[in-house]
């Protein structure tokens, strides 16, 4: 596996995906900023703006906000949730929200009001400056000594898959979080080692250089920067079956988990860690099905069953291995065949060759001794070499030229 491999994923599942994902989940503020997720237990045509500082908790109240729909503006103002409610609004319009934070204008992307249920939108300020703290930190914490201590798994961490022909593209999107503030030694790589059968392994774009990967592991070396440290792999796995399962055991600990794999007819996907399955879809439309389960400890282990995977029939792969192989055997036979009767052809004429050959000179010495007469020996002459013509003709049919023939008819 290469990354030029065709990561349709990184487009449907490592982006849309965590936008799907409910808002208990705390995902990055810049991936929800301005977004509108769909919500359809709210009423028909209710959009609300939530508007939070620098992270989902810090709500603003007292806050107006602006909703532009098909060219004009309505105003409301957050309660305590941070939040502003627009109603009765016409179904399948272009909208799009506005709100002021300390100077900072927030618009977010437009939007279609839905035909049925709601929903949210999130503006979330300070985003810039938090980013930029967040970067000074940082630089800080690296110039510091490296402390022991632990890290584990962001709430974003979660495995994706999709079907490439007759295998799984498997894709882990691994947050590795250390809360100190100093940068955190803990005692020796982070390794990952993929379920057995795992092929064609690769680090993806964006992934942290501090990453090794191999054919079958992963290995992350420390010590770990004050934050997140985004590690993105994938790899191959081939199926012939319609089961498969998956095991995976996690180095550190894992906040909850997350396993989403794109839907294909009846696919169905269960474990023992997964307290709910269910249908989601991605922004491109792919429908994938996520499974979600409560923490795990550090050396904990997902076995993951995948049921009613699309299995393309091995039979013509088969019989044309065989008729490769068949064809390979007789073409073998034949040349050895084709040889072994060139062979003895062959033998036979070189046989008849030098009796010829023989005769000639004994009919040569009778003509210096003058025993033989002259009329016999030119009838007897031409018959030999007429002959011999045909035989050497025969010889470079057989693929055998002369073995020394010609220095026989010169003398």
């Amino acid at each position: 596996m290469t990354k030029a491999l065709g990561f349709g994923l990184l487009a449907l599942g490592l982006i849309a995906l965590p936008a799907l994902l409910s808002a208990q989940d705390m995902p990055d503020p810049s991936l929800i900023h301005g977004r509108a997720i769909p919500a359809s237990e709210m009423p028909d045509g209710v959009v609300t703006v939530r508007v939070v500082r620098e992270a989902i908790g810090n709500n603003i109240a007292g806050q107006q906000v602006q909703l532009t729909v098909s060219g004009r503006t309505r105003t409301a103002t957050t309660d305590e949730q941070g939040r502003a409610e627009f109603t009765n609004l016409p179904r399948g319009e272009e909208a799009r929200a506005e709100a002021t934070v300390d100077g900072e204008q927030m618009t977010s992307q437009p939007f279609r009001v839905p035909t049925s249920g709601g929903l949210r939108v999130i503006l979330v300020a300070g985003i810039a400056k938090a980013a930029e703290r967040k970067k000074m930190e940082e630089a800080a914490a690296a110039a510091g000594p490296a402390v022991k201590g632990v890290v584990v798994f962001g709430g974003n961490t979660r495995v994706l898959m999709q079907f490439r022909e007759d295998s799984l593209e498997i894709y882990y999107v691994l947050e590795i979080l250390n809360t100190a503030r100093a940068r955190v030694d803990i005692g020796a790589p982070l390794t990952i080692d993929f379920p057995r059968g795992a092929q064609g392994a690769t680090a993806l774009e964006g992934s942290s250089p501090a990453a090794e990967v191999s054919p079958n592991r992963v290995v992350i070396k420390g010590p770990f920067a004050s934050g997140t440290t985004l590690v993105q792999v994938a790899y191959r796995m081939p199926y012939d079956t319609s089961d498969l399962t998956l095991e995976q055991t996690w180095p550190a600990a894992l906040p909850q988990v997350t396993v989403g794999v794109e839907k294909v007819n009846n696919l169905s996907i269960s474990s023992p860690q997964f307290t709910s399955a269910q249908d989601v879809t991605a922004e491109a439309g792919a429908v994938f099905v996520l499974g979600r389960g409560p923490a795990l400890p550090a050396g904990g282990k997902t076995v993951v069953t995948l049921s009613n995977l699309p299995v393309h029939s091995s039979m013509p792969r088969y019989v044309a291995l065989s008729l490769a192989g068949l064809l390979a055997a007789v073409g073998v036979w034949l040349a050895v065949t084709k040889r072994s009767v060139y062979g003895e052809a062959r033998q036979t004429l070189v046989t008849r060759r030098d009796t010829l050959l023989s005769q000639l000179e004994q009919l040569e010495s009778k003509r210096r001794a003058g025993t033989v007469d002259p009329n016999n020996y030119s009838t007897r002459r031409q018959r030999i070499y007429t002959e011999l013509e045909r035989i050497y003709g025969e010889l470079d049919e057989v693929g055998a030229g002369p073995e020394g023939g010609g220095e026989g008819i010169a003398a």
